[in-house]
């Protein structure tokens, strides 16, 4: 190898994977229980460790401390103790107080959420950190804060007084429509164990009750040395090292011998249980069918090959139940099949469906049909090769980003192997593996794997409505109805489509490069097309197996009329339907079997966009389905109509339901007036749509490539990008007259009317749990000759507030559980000259009966800081974020992918990428260097309404409490749906006599 010249090292680094030998299988063989990759080990005091050097992101590690105690050890008057423990450990310490912790880590820029955040499961709590390792001492303090988590958590009354509000909230939160199916679904599959009523969120009264003494008890008992461990992967120099900072933090702790844990018994049972459960304010119709069985991780090659075996059989199960959901009155709109953990002992194959309403049965009865027609007639040969295929593609990636994994996926892996026993292979051995095994399974081997899916196998069927249509006796007659018919053998084998071999059946005619420039300082060159497409790339080596690229073009929905707004809305769900690049979708789902590419279209308020995503080995398939995209005219076609029709009137009822979609309405409505931009499609509204109108705005978005500007970032082989850009971007044919062709200043603006003074507004929605939701926003303007260090500004006071925010509500006055600030321009119109509007809002939730005083301090905070301005301190942890958050994305080719488009797009391009992007990096400096404490106070004035209390917007969602209006809803919701238009005059007469009697005025 070392005598090949360097191009052919490339070349053959590039393909490693394809000359990977293929390993002798052993199906005895022993996986090796070591983790792949790190420095593993114990400490003298029980401790576990994890240590491995990884270079990606640079400076950079990602460090936990995971901890085998869960909901799963309380009792029942301690249920939430777990979770309160994980959340006091944030609030103070032995070392740290009054969340130190989070000021010292948003410090440093690791902001605090998305860097340091834990977790409470049944079975384990988990501390998780990324920190930058740049300067010294911050690994060795992120290491200390973890060790201070493992034993010196301060829990005394006034910490945990403290954080109740929060933990109340994160409660409430998880008590909408979706969870609480979610709790009944698992209480139904888990029925007959602890685990049944051991959710981690706990009971709301031991949350606000629980005394400091009982929490600091189970603190003490359960959280024991040898039950954790500590992971380190990062840009370290040495594992030694960081070794050693672990042994130096933990080493001269020790803790009491843990309690000894009985797993807990799980009965598995012979027939099939059935739940119904009916929620109001379902978000749709589901059937969900689990099959438990026992969590046991592959010890040997022979587990790990049974285990490939059930991959491949749900890839291919999951492709029937694709195309089934694309016939004509198809059961359901969506199902598949996955593998999930339910807790630590016990997994299951799940199944899930959504369906239309009142076809809850044909849609488990197509599911347990296919199930059955596998046993009877097995998968065909195509059906497993094309399964096949898509895992070893994955798995090819997956090798080939092998030295450029991130070093919290490998801090997942390590954590899996603490707590879950799982190997960690390394991705060399396990690639072997899978290209060795995958060619030797047959079609009976994976088609027998059906048999684990038999209703006698411990399986729950939980079905869920907004209204009951089915009782568990419908359920158990259709399962025995199935049954019946796969034993008389009365089921049809599988009937296949055509699927043809190539995606352009005709090669394109290239085209020519008219002007071609470079760009050295960013690494960009940029092509004119003879047919006056505009092309950017730049060769990345951030990944290894990534290519992604996005084109568009000016000219959206703002330029639609009322009449037509809303058939060209739903163009791209209908074409998306029919078939955009000239094939029905499961035709090129097969089609592009075993290959790594995707194209995705999205029709905005003022540009048309195509998005794409594929390995490197893999462009010419991206390319050729652009050119598709633009040579395809797109015929209505009625059963697809109808289909997507359908799944619209779904989704609006499913909207409906729901207690927050008065309020995102309302919200909408105020900040830009009664524009039917803005306003929700109804039911009634879905016979205006005209298909014709929408597949024929859709052909004209993506017709004419002249106004098209196409950006390309990855891991480009500079040789083969230009002639592949040629042929299938250069080769669609350049149109005689323009399509849709709009300079930037053409375009038209929204229709919007936003409020000129202070509008505060309280909505009212019936719940069936109280839920509360605050919306705040400011109105924002740019304009002149600085916009682009304002623009900055206005990214630098959202962190600000939000900061601040989070400080002022949750650390001093406990009500929220986080909040969440930000800056938005997306409804300005694109413009040369044109000011800059947008807003700036403020959203959180909360206990609805202190909403509004929490909507006071959230202002208040913010006229404080418009007056006074922010201290020294906030504005270095602003800018240490944004820094850190900056170098993060540097490595990635999704930031340069919008950076470049961003340049493109910007009111100072002229022609020249790279001087637009030297002037908007050099904003960005700008913005840095001069954001100080009197600056921000002057941005908070100058960009944001001052004073902000005079000029703003809140809403505020909260449960309607009026039991008579809340009766009438239950009464509307639960009539069914035939007798709803000869009833509701009747309801609403009998309700206006009903409420003049009894309502007071």
């Amino acid at each position: 190898m070392d005598a090949l010249p360097k191009a052919a090292l490339e070349l053959a680094k590039k393909h490693g994977f394809k000359s990977l030998k293929r390993v002798d299988i052993d199906l005895g063989q022993i996986l090796d229980p070591i983790p792949f990759g790190a420095e593993y080990g114990q400490l003298e005091n029980g401790l576990t460790y994890y240590v491995r050097c990884n270079p990606k992101p640079q400076m950079r590690a990602a460090l936990a401390l995971a901890v085998k105690v869960g909901s799963i050890c309380e009792e029942e008057s301690e249920r939430g103790i777990a979770h309160i423990v994980e959340h006091l450990a944030f609030s103070a310490t032995k070392k740290y107080t009054n969340h130190d912790i989070v000021k010292f880590l948003e410090s440093i820029g690791a902001e605090f959420g998305a860097c340091g955040n834990a977790y409470t499961s049944f079975d384990e709590t988990v501390y998780e950190l990324f920190v930058p390792i740049d300067k010294p001492g911050l690994l060795s303090e992120a290491i200390s804060i973890l060790s201070e988590f493992s034993s010196e958590i301060r829990i005394s009354a006034e910490d945990l007084d403290k954080e109740r509000g929060a933990v109340l909230e994160e409660y409430r939160q998880g008590r909408d429509a979706s969870g609480r199916l979610s709790e009944a679904t698992f209480s139904s599959i888990m029925e007959g164990t602890k685990y049944a009523n051991r959710f981690p969120i706990g009971l709301e009264n031991v949350i606000r009750t629980a005394p400091a003494e009982v929490v600091k008890q189970f603190y003490q008992k359960w959280y024991n040395l040898q039950n954790m461990a500590v992971i380190a992967v990062g840009d370290f120099p040495d594992t030694e090292s960081v070794v050693k900072l672990i042994s130096q933090q933990f080493g001269q702790m020790n803790s009491p011998v843990p309690p000894i844990t009985q797993e807990p018994n799980i009965p598995f049972h012979h027939k099939a249980r059935f739940s119904c459960l009916v929620e109001s304010e379902a978000s749709g119709t589901t059937v969900e069918i689990n099959w438990k069985m026992l969590n046991v991780e592959p010890k040997t090659v022979g587990d790990y090959k049974d285990w490939l075996i059930g991959v491949v059989f749900r890839s291919a199960l999951n492709r029937r139940f694709t195309k089934i959901s694309r016939r004509k009155d198809p059961p359901y709109f969506g199902c598949s099949a996955a593998e999930v953990e339910l807790v630590c002992p016990v997994k299951a194959v799940q199944i899930s469906s959504s369906c239309k309403e009142k076809n809850i049965l044909e849609a488990l009865k197509s599911v347990l049909t296919e199930i059955a027609r596998i046993r009877l007639h097995e998968f065909s040969e195509r059906e497993i090769s094309i399964a096949c295929a898509n895992i070893m593609s994955e798995i090819e990636s997956a090798y080939l980003e092998r030295e450029k994994m991130q070093s919290s996926t490998w801090r997942y892996q390590y954590l899996q192997h603490f707590l879950r026993k799982e190997a960690v292979l390394g991705l060399e051995f396990e690639a072997q593996l899978c290209k060795s095994i995958l060619p030797q399974l047959s079609v009976s081997m994976v088609s027998r794997y059906s048999e684990k899916l038999r209703m006698s196998k411990s399986s729950v069927i939980t079905i869920t409505e907004p209204r009951a249509t089915v009782t568990e006796k419908d359920l158990q007659d259709l399962v025995s109805d199935t049954n019946s018919l796969e034993e008389e053998g009365k089921i049809s084998p599988w009937e296949d489509d055509f699927i043809p071999d190539e995606v352009v059946q005709v090669k394109p005619t290239p085209g020519e490069i008219k002007h071609q420039a470079e760009y050295q300082d960013i690494g960009v060159t940029e092509l004119i097309l003879s047919n006056g497409m505009k092309v950017c790339y730049k060769c990345t080596d951030f990944k290894n197996d990534q290519v992604v690229f996005k084109g568009y073009s000016y000219g959206g929905y703002s330029e639609l009329s009322e009449s037509e707004y809303l058939s060209c809305m739903l163009s791209s769900s209908i074409t998306g339907e029919i078939g955009q690049f000239g094939y029905k979708p499961s035709v090129l789902e097969d089609m592009l079997a075993g290959k790594r590419a995707s194209v995705n279209t999205e029709l905005g308020a003022y540009t048309r966009n195509f998005i794409g995503d594929c390995s490197p080995s893999d462009l010419e398939i991206a390319l050729q389905l652009v050119y598709q995209l633009f040579m395809t005219c797109v015929e209505p076609e009625e059963d697809d109509i109808k289909r997507v029709i359908q799944i619209v009137e779904e989704v609006i009822r499913a909207d409906e339901r729901d207690p927050y979609y008065v309020f995102t309405n309302r919200v909408s409505r105020i900040k830009y007036g009664n524009s039917y931009f803005f306003k929700p499609a109804l039911v009634n509204d879905l016979p205006k749509v005209d298909p014709k109108k929408a597949c024929e705005y859709f052909d004209h978005s993506f017709k004419d490539p002249s106004t098209f500007t196409v950006v390309i970032i990855g891991n480009l082989d500079p040789a083969m990008i230009q002639p592949l850009v040629l042929e299938y971007l250069g080769g669609i044919p350049k149109l005689a007259e323009p399509v849709l062709c709009f300079n930037l200043d053409d375009l038209k603006g929204l229709p919007t009317t936003p409020p000129i003074s202070i509008v505060r507004e309280i909505v009212r929605s019936p719940m069936v749990e109280a839920q509360c939701s605050v919306h705040i926003s400011f109105s924002i303007k740019l304009c002149g000759g600085t916009m682009m260090e304002e623009m900055w500004f206005a990214i630098f006071l959202s962190q600000l507030l939000q900061t601040k925010m989070t400080q002022a509500l949750r650390f001093k006055h406990g009500e929220i559980y986080s909040v969440s600030v930000d800056s938005n321009f997306g409804y300005s119109k694109p413009s040369k000259t044109a000011d800059l509007e947008g807003e700036m809002t403020i959203e959180f939730s909360c206990d609805p009966n202190v909403s509004s005083a929490l909507v006071d301090i959230a202002l208040d905070e913010t006229l404080r800081l418009q007056e006074h301005g922010p201290s020294e301190e906030d504005i270095s942890t602003v800018l240490e974020i944004e820094q850190r958050d900056h170098e993060n994305e540097l490595q990635e080719n999704i930031y340069w992918l919008f950076q470049i488009l961003k340049c493109y797009r910007s009111r100072l391009y002229t022609d020249n990428l790279g001087s637009t992007f030297q002037v908007l990096d050099k904003a960005r400096s700008r913005a840095r260097q001069t954001l100080s404490p009197l600056t921000a106070k002057w941005a908070l004035q100058k960009i944001l309404p001052y004073p902000c209390k005079q000029h703003y917007v809140s809403v505020t969602l909260i449960p309607e409490t009026n039991r008579f209006r809340l009766l009438k809803h239950q009464l509307k919701t639960q009539l069914k749906e035939k007798y709803y238009g000869r009833y509701m005059k009747t309801v609403d007469k009998v309700w206006k006599v009903f409420a003049r009697k009894h309502v007071s005025h």
